[in-house]
């Protein structure tokens, strides 16, 4: 016999209630596993994403889904510039290699020779 698809009974209690008085007020859950179902459609959910509650807007294309996967749980930052980027800046032609303080004096020199030459 398969698993009937579960939805948390205060979910399912106050949604009728709204539908019956034809509200649609937002509401706070902590039911991530909750299935979305038809008579959901329409109406906006708070999901906890473990930090704070994030509305979800209820679409058709929703129906089958569980409420958490509308709530992401991790935020995708940014990658480091460390291994293959590192790589790719160096190769870049607008990227220059400082290597010593020395050279600076020799290029100085040498351009105070070609100076004087002329």
């Amino acid at each position: 016999m398969p698993k009937k698809p579960y939805i948390h009974p205060h979910i399912l209690k106050r949604i009728n209630k709204m539908n019956k008085k034809g509200k649609k007020r937002a509401f706070k859950t902590w039911s991530r596993s909750s299935m979305i179902y038809p008579e959901l459609v329409g109406h906006t959910i708070a999901v906890h994403n473990g930090k704070k509650h994030v509305p979800v807007y209820i679409t058709e294309d929703m129906i089958g889904h569980k409420l958490g996967e509308f709530a992401k749980t991790r935020t995708f930052r940014k990658h480091g510039v460390k291994g293959k980027a590192a790589v790719d800046i160096m190769a870049s032609p607008n990227f220059d290699i400082i290597e010593d303080d020395d050279d600076d004096e020799d290029e100085e020199e040498a351009e105070e020779e070609v100076s004087s030459e002329e």
